[in-house]
């Protein structure tokens, strides 16, 4: 029927060997597998948030993108933040979270919430302060997130406030 499922900790298709003579990186060259259990927690943190990396430039060699999950625990809210430079593109797997940003293109700024379900999608433009809240007492909040970077950028903020041009 198909090839065996590959073997925990491989991390890419078992039936590809290096070789002297193949061009490029030995990561570059092959499919990657990352399983659920395999995900790397080592990554920017925001409070009251949790990431998993699964595909990066540390994990498979990525160069310009990074997904993986975050986790929002029941009432929870993260702290203000933006993403640098990165685009950032959201699924909602489960949970309810609402994501809070400063819509200033009026004449006094207003605070949006966005409220979302399983299978939505939020996209999240370069350097936009908002922050993820999770207001369900009892269910976490698990959202897959893409991004236009290899590393997923953070940046903690003071307070939710739009960014001015130049300011980072």
């Amino acid at each position: 029927m198909s090839e065996p499922l590959t073997t925990p900790g491989e991390g890419f298709h078992p039936h590809l060997h290096d070789t002297a003579t193949r061009p490029g990186s030995p990561l570059r060259t092959r499919l990657h597998h990352i399983r659920a259990d395999a995900l790397d927690g080592d990554t920017a943190q925001t409070g009251g948030m949790r990431r998993f990396a699964a595909v990066s430039g540390r994990t498979v060699g990525s160069e310009k993108l990074w997904m993986g999950q975050t986790h929002v625990a029941p009432s929870t809210s993260s702290s203000d933040h933006h993403h640098g430079e990165s685009e950032t593109a959201i699924y909602i797997v489960s949970g309810h979270p609402e994501f809070v940003f400063l819509d200033d293109s009026g004449p006094q700024p207003e605070e949006i919430r966005l409220r979302t379900s399983p299978g939505d999608y939020i996209f999240v433009p370069p350097f936009v302060p908002h922050r993820e809240e999770n207001p369900d007492p009892v269910e976490e909040a698990v959202v897959v997130i893409a991004r236009s970077t290899q590393e997923a950028i953070v940046v903690n903020l003071p307070q939710l406030y739009a960014l001015r041009a130049g300011e980072v």
